[in-house]
């Protein structure tokens, strides 16, 4: 099938009714219709060529980050939607509690990672399951089957009301900083390992797995082992992810410098005046943040 075909959905939303289901003493083969939201496109790809060989699934749209999803859910209304963790903007739980705070009735959901530290979260939200990457054909399928069950009303379902105050504990206690956070950041610099305010970190970046956080007067290496990681010490309200590889203070940004059609770079206020990338994917954040 040939790109444009591949996503021709993302850009067009079309209604498909939805489909015949029945109850038997089995598990009814059901038509099911699919969303795939994944930031990388030969994740998306991969999973698109797994599904289409299953029986009667239709994936009818697919998109590439957290805000993405939450258009294309609303708009289609599919039996399912398979669901990246991570992704630029909003996070697989944040799309949910997104859904959730429009008082959507989300679909049912299954979590794709490359990290299986996300299988308890992911049930703890009540998804159907969770797809580790690389996708394993048996294992696609079994998710497709434990899908069916749930729709046919034949799944493990703690109801609908349990389900949402699961979501809303989880994505609470994910964007919440503990009571016992003291605020600090631990930084190993020249040899000493150095406690910062975080409201003193200008960005954090990571390259080659090392994350290095800059202050105005200091830049160490921080003991996180990913960015994401880091964010759960950051005030969520303080702290921006505006690339992949970026982690950003709004209240220390300069400028937003206009770069090459239509991106945008940040110059940030530490002594190097640090410029750092605006992802495609951020650039409708950017806007929001300072009315762009």
């Amino acid at each position: 099938m040939a790109e444009a075909t591949l996503f021709q959905s993302k850009f067009k939303l079309t209604h498909y009714p939805s489909p015949l289901r029945t109850k038997c003493g089995s598990i009814a083969l059901v038509a099911l219709t699919a969303v795939i939201v994944d930031d990388e496109p030969l994740a998306r790809q991969e999973l698109l060529y797994q599904l289409q060989a299953a029986e009667d699934v239709e994936v009818v749209a697919q998109g590439s980050n957290g805000i993405e999803a939450v258009e294309l859910i609303r708009a289609h209304k599919p039996d399912v939607v398979f669901l990246d963790v991570q992704m630029p903007g909003l996070d697989g739980f944040a799309v949910l509690k997104k859904l959730l705070d429009k008082k959507a009735d989300p679909p049912q959901v299954v979590f794709a990672t490359a990290f299986d530290q996300y299988a308890v979260r992911a049930f703890e939200v009540n998804a159907v399951d969770y797809l580790l990457k690389p996708f394993d054909r048996k294992r696609v399928l079994k998710t497709l089957d434990k899908v069916r069950a749930r729709l046919a009303g034949n799944g493990n379902d703690a109801g609908g009301e349990a389900k949402l105050d699961a979501l809303l504990k989880l994505v609470e206690e994910r964007t919440t900083p503990a009571k016992t956070n003291s605020g600090k950041v631990v930084l190993r610099a020249a040899g000493r390992l150095l406690l910062v305010d975080q409201k003193e970190i200008c960005y954090a970046s990571i390259e080659s797995g090392a994350i290095t956080v800059a202050t105005r007067g200091v830049e160490g290496e921080s003991n996180c082992r990913t960015l994401d990681e880091l964010m759960d010490q950051l005030d969520p309200e303080a702290f921006w992810r505006a690339h992949r590889s970026f982690v950003v203070n709004i209240q220390h940004i300069r400028e937003v410098v206009p770069w090459f059609k239509s991106s945008y770079q940040l110059r940030m206020d530490d002594p190097k005046k640090t410029e750092i990338p605006v992802s495609r994917a951020q650039t409708k954040r950017l806007r929001e943040l300072f009315n762009l």
